[in-house]
């Protein structure tokens, strides 16, 4: 499956590593017949040659030809576009863009303008000065290329790093966060670039953000799920229900887990395949994260469910690692981070996670796998995840900082991406992983098309590019054999196509 060559259309499923992946695909697993190979293939020098080395923060089809490239951030200051090609390396650095005095902080592609192009957002902050604010910036694609002189600055600063939402439902990116203008939150709307306040949010929110734009009541519109801080300075969590485009204030705010004392990244998934989405939180119970645990919460309830408490690989015992925002660091700190997919297409969501090493310095990628609950703790939540602690490969990956799933080959299994510390050109070093992992499964990859003339999203012959930001679908299947409920892929994103809608099926 996926041999060496990287067909134009059948590619697997993926998700991004720092912000939300610019790509519309449904992957939906059947009954699958799974094998037992699993192994890991490194095929780094495959894709990159010798380049494979900087921060990938990025993905999304900068040249509009339906093929996924990567956006890598080196020097501090300098964003590289591999476009994905047809040989090897399969992806090349073309596209290049320099800026000065600045560090960026952050990549996150999309059509900001509306002109169906790929414009490219960065946020930066002033070298020397990691604490100050962060500047957004806008460079507006011109024919598959980025002019330096072609950019918009936005006139206020950010606390910290926005949210990309579509907060108007225009299908045009818009800019969410706490700017040097207000305390409450102020959205930057996208196409006409004016600002836009939301008067009735009282309570200051967490940092780094922890926010997302999510289907929570299942009413096939995006909800604004808040991360802010009560009056006691703990994390709480704001559902912000979408009711006709306008967003109502919360009646009732869900507390963290009681025991947690520091806590990561949300991130959400069906995770027990009833059709709801489920909000999971990666936490420690000390500043040390010397006991980790993974939380579960199911929509409407206030409990919390522990779906990964055992984190002793027989040896040694691991824990997330904290994140740090200490300026005086020579290193980058990532938050504390899930990365979701489903790994052996059970139809069941696993993850990526970086784990360190509790009696060593060594931290290192593990991949997480779904599996049914089988004691008392996790009983509320149905299913657990469960460690690999030696996969093949992956575990060879020492000082990794960031890992996530990428489907290379587009055959619609994923594969692994993985950043770590050990380069020898002072960048991080991007590692590859082939999952050989085989299975028979359906694999449908949607490309829609947005009628501007009617404002009705379709499955139709139009020949323009469109930029799809937030595009729901669900599928029921019911069969003696699979599950009645399939999990869904809610998608909000920044993704340019040319052409008509396509179904592929293997």
């Amino acid at each position: 499956m996926g041999g060496p060559c990287r067909p134009a259309l059948v590619r697997r499923g993926r998700s991004s590593l720092l912000w939300p992946s610019p790509l519309l695909l449904l992957l939906v697993t059947a009954g699958a017949l799974v094998k037992p190979g699993r192994a890991l293939q490194n095929v780094t020098s495959q894709l990159f040659g010798t380049e494979a080395f900087g921060t990938l923060a990025a993905f999304g089809d900068f040249n509009s030809d339906k093929q996924t490239d990567l956006f890598v951030l080196r020097r501090e200051s300098e964003l590289n576009i591999f476009l994905a090609d047809q040989n090897e390396p399969y992806f090349k650095p073309k596209v290049k863009l320099l800026l000065r005095d600045v560090v960026i902080t952050s990549v996150v592609p999309g059509d900001y303008d509306g002109d169906s192009q790929m414009d490219v957002l960065l946020t930066t902050h002033p070298k020397k000065q990691p604490n100050a604010d962060l500047s957004v910036w806008i460079f507006w694609g011109n024919n598959q290329t980025l002019d330096i002189n072609r950019k918009f600055v936005a006139n206020r600063t950010f606390y910290d790093e926005p949210l990309i939402m579509d907060f108007n439902g225009d299908l045009i990116p818009d800019i969410f966060g706490i700017t040097s203008e207000s305390k409450r939150p102020e959205i930057l709307i996208g196409r006409n670039l004016t600002w836009h306040q939301m008067p009735d949010a009282e309570h200051a929110v967490f940092k780094p953000h922890s926010h997302g734009f999510i289907d929570m009541n299942q009413d096939f519109t995006a909800d604004l799920f808040l991360t802010t801080l009560s009056k006691a300075g703990e994390a709480q969590f704001e559902i912000w229900v979408n009711q006709d485009g306008d967003f109502a204030k919360p009646q009732h705010i869900k507390e963290k887990p009681k025991d947690a004392v520091v806590i990561g990244q949300s991130v959400f998934a069906d995770f027990d395949g009833d059709g709801q989405t489920e909000h999971l939180l990666p936490a420690c119970a000390d500043t040390a994260c010397q006991k980790s645990v993974i939380y579960l919460s199911k929509p409407g309830l206030d409990e919390w469910f522990p779906v990964l408490q055992n984190f002793s690989d027989g040896v040694n015992v691991w824990g997330f690692v904290p994140y740090s925002n200490d300026p005086t660091a020579d290193e980058i700190s990532f938050p504390i981070t899930l990365h979701i997919g489903d790994y052996n297409m059970d139809g069941y969501p696993d993850a990526l996670a970086i784990l360190k090493n509790m009696s060593g310095s060594n931290q290192q990628a593990f991949l997480l796998e779904n599996e049914e609950c089988r004691n008392a703790s996790c009983k509320g939540a149905h299913r657990s995840f469960k460690v690999h602690w030696a996969l093949s490969d992956l575990n060879q990956i020492k000082d990794a900082t960031v890992a996530t799933f990428f489907d290379i080959y587009e055959d619609g299994i994923l594969d692994i991406i993985v950043l770590s510390k050990n380069s020898p050109k002072k960048e991080l070093a991007i590692h590859a992983l082939k999952n050989n992992f085989e299975a028979d499964a359906y694999f449908v990859k949607v490309i829609g098309e947005w009628l501007k003339s009617s404002g009705i999203w379709m499955a139709s012959t139009f020949n323009e590019i469109s930029n799809i930001v937030s595009i729901l679908f669900s599928i029921l299947l019911k069969s003696k054999n699979i599950h009645n409920n399939v999990t869904l892929m809610s998608v909000s994103d920044a993704r340019h196509e040319k052409g008509t809608r396509k179904a592929e099926t293997k």
